[in-house]
């Protein structure tokens, strides 16, 4: 939210258990594990831009179905049901085009006009405030991001579990919907 313009890193080599193939949601019984399975040869470096998914397994149908029990009774999960369907029905054949998809869908969905383009060459890390350095399952974003403190809101189990940070932004556009992006701009520190 605080960019110009996001560039999606392809010349990187493929880091297993990040989020460039994961997402976390809450369910009934708790935080959940989405992975969606990919294709990379064993042993060896891969870029990222070369990742394959791998529909051997019916992963589609387990994310769709994870998402409807978690979600159909959130406040927007009809609103936004149509512009997502389409990620769980349709098939890219690489990881990259498929993130780079849900992510212009959801800055649409947000209502957000911030461009997105695929890195052209390889940048190294050279700052800490390089989100590659704290945008990953087993690092504690509030730790690791101090300029961001997510501002609690509204959860379908919240009762159950209290509320949940560091889920998919597919929670926070289910339970916010158009208020999604007030949400975002309030956790920003700076």
């Amino acid at each position: 939210m605080r960019e110009d313009e996001i560039i999606l890193e392809q010349f990187d080599s493929y880091i297993k258990q990040s989020y460039r193939n994961r997402c976390r949601i809450c369910g009934a019984n708790g935080a959940l594990n989405l992975s969606i399975p990919v294709k990379r040869l064993r042993g060896t470096k891969t870029l990222f831009k070369d990742i394959r998914i791998d529909y051997d397994m019916s992963w589609q149908k387990v994310h769709w179905r994870s998402l409807v029990a978690s979600y159909a009774c959130s406040p927007f999960f009809e609103y936004f049901i149509d512009d997502l369907m389409g990620f769980y029905e349709n098939k890219f054949e690489y990881l990259v085009d498929l993130n780079r998809a849900i992510l212009e869908k959801t800055l649409y969905c947000m209502g957000v006009d911030i461009p997105v383009r695929m890195s052209e060459k390889f940048e190294a890390i050279s700052s800490k405030e390089d989100p590659r350095q704290f945008i990953h399952p087993k690092l504690d974003t509030r730790v690791a991001d101090p300029a961001f403190s997510v501002l609690p809101y509204h959860q379908v189990f919240e009762e159950k579990h209290g509320f949940q940070s560091n889920l998919s932004i597919l929670d926070l556009l289910f339970n916010e919907g158009p208020g999604s992006l007030s949400v975002l701009k309030k956790s920003l520190k700076i």
